[in-house]
């Protein structure tokens, strides 16, 4: 459906949503047990109400000067201190609401950085595992990223090889609790003390699990610790809008001291308008996420949090022991958290993942990097007990349509293809017109089949897959995929 630019007169309200509507028709549902990546739901309406309520009362409210709208220094003061009582602090603790992980690695990076100023070339060491945002903040931030390879059984970061990696450049070691794509906990406490042995910073990413394993460890899981209450832990990320249930853009990074937390903050006085200090990367930002948060800590409570852990791991605990029974597919793993790795070595992971995708649930394809496998991710949340057995069913039945065809086999001609091309120097236009080749269809409707052009990108090297997904993003935004043509000059 293509979206009007701007009109000349206004338009009608009533005409504008349904238009939204229309335009969301084939998006992937946010509320309900079937997307296993990206959305959280508590399934509690009410929860979700009072976040939507709170979120549009504070709708116009600037949270770039908190000396103008003092309701925001209220409401953080209260998210940063029920998050720090979670993950080994108090209320004293320093930390800063931001507007989602990335941001908050990113302001642990900075911070990390800023207060080695005597450090010209900084470097930070990385888990192979840990998320991409450590990669987009050593980009922004020019600190170098040293990647360090995991136990290819257990996918566990490895303490010493992490210590062994730093030098005298490196202002930051980090760890994930846990790592997203197979969902375990790397080993914090040996990793800190190490860190803290050679005066370095140890920043633990738990934007996924901050706020999800201290509520799985009460009901029952076997959770390491973790937190800042683990010597030689500086600073933790904590996504709220993730198993916080918030509403999108909330996230908390904390600090072990107030220093730290300065080193993250900018400050500009050198030009003639208002002084300007930011505690975030933003500058203006509205105060609906910071509200919704709130909202929805407060409306759950400690008791809420619990039953939906509970849920979660119930729910986990059945899709893996499920899993187990359909041939051909494998927990990579063991999951410490409610993420879920599913490999295989006789079948084309992405081909089932399509095939799921037409009955309804939707799984996460993940590449393979660096010797570990190919894999599709679940995320199982506080409403996926309810839909576990569904899942069991879907998965078996899309693994027996695609067992007869075996392990994916993409043309090779078709990956020695793509190192002859010059992808940078492409124009939007003639990109769009090689999808097909790749297996994609450049004016998809309803659900798109990824298989083809995710196999493709398995096989190929991270820097090629990298220029390629920018490439695909460019033209996605690009008039030439909406309506099929591909000609620059229409």
């Amino acid at each position: 459906m293509t979206v009007p630019s701007f009109p000349d007169t206004g338009r009608p309200v009533a005409e504008l949503l349904a238009e939204l509507d229309a335009l969301k028709a084939d998006d992937l549902p946010t509320r309900g047990e079937n997307v296993t990546a990206y959305v959280y739901d508590s399934g509690r309406p009410e929860v979700r109400k009072a976040a939507e309520r709170a979120y549009l009362a504070m709708l116009e409210i600037n949270s770039l000067d908190p000396t103008a709208f003092p309701s925001t220094v209220a409401l953080e003061r209260s998210v940063v201190a029920a998050v720090a009582s979670r993950l080994g602090g108090d209320e004293a603790t320093p930390g800063i609401f931001t507007s989602g992980g990335t941001e908050s690695i990113m302001l642990a990076v900075k911070a990390a950085r800023d207060a080695r100023p005597e450090i010209a070339h900084p470097r930070m060491v990385i888990p192979v595992t840990a998320h991409a945002a450590f990669h987009k903040a050593g980009a922004y931030l020019r600190v170098a990223v040293d990647t360090v390879p995991v136990d290819p059984a257990t996918f566990l970061a490895d303490p010493q090889a992490m210590a062994a990696a730093c030098t005298d450049d490196t202002v930051l070691i980090v760890a994930s609790a846990p790592s997203y794509a197979q969902g375990v906990v790397d080993p914090v406490e040996a990793i800190a003390s190490l860190a803290a042995e050679r005066g370095i910073p140890c920043h633990v990413d738990a934007c996924v699990g901050g706020w999800l394993l201290p509520w799985l460890a009460e009901a029952g899981a076997d959770i390491p610790a973790f937190d800042l209450s683990v010597p030689g832990v500086t600073s933790i990320s904590c996504d709220l809008h993730k198993f916080g249930y918030a509403p999108k853009g909330a996230s908390v990074v904390l600090f072990r001291d107030t220093a730290m937390r300065m080193a993250a903050y900018y400050a500009c006085a050198s030009w003639p308008g208002y002084p300007v200090v930011n505690s975030t990367v933003q500058s203006s930002k509205g105060a609906g996420p910071l509200a919704g948060a709130w909202a929805t800590l407060q409306a759950l409570g400690a008791e809420g949090y619990r039953e939906l852990g509970r849920e979660a791991l119930e729910a986990t605990r059945r899709l893996v022991a499920g899993i187990e029974r359909i041939e051909g597919l494998e927990v990579l793993g063991k999951p410490q958290a409610t993420l879920v790795a599913i490999g295989s070595s006789t079948l084309d992971l992405f081909e089932l993942a399509d095939r799921s995708r037409e009955r309804g649930f939707f799984l996460q394809p993940q590449m393979a990097v660096d010797g570990l496998p190919a894999s599709v991710h679940v995320t199982l949340t506080g409403v996926s007990a309810r839909g576990v057995e569904g899942m069991l069913t879907v998965l078996a039945e899309a693994a027996d349509e695609v067992r007869s065809q075996g392990p994916a086999k993409p043309p090779a001609e078709l990956a020695e293809l793509v190192g002859l091309l010059d992808l940078a120097g492409m124009d939007d236009a003639t990109f769009a017109s090689l999808l097909p080749a790749a297996g994609w269809d450049p004016a998809p409707t309803g659900s798109p089949a990824m298989a083809a052009i995710n196999n493709l990108l398995n096989v190929l090297e991270p820097r090629e897959r990298e220029m390629i997904i920018k490439r695909f993003v460019s033209v996605l935004y690009s008039p030439y995929l909406s309506t099929g043509d591909t000609n620059p000059a229409h």
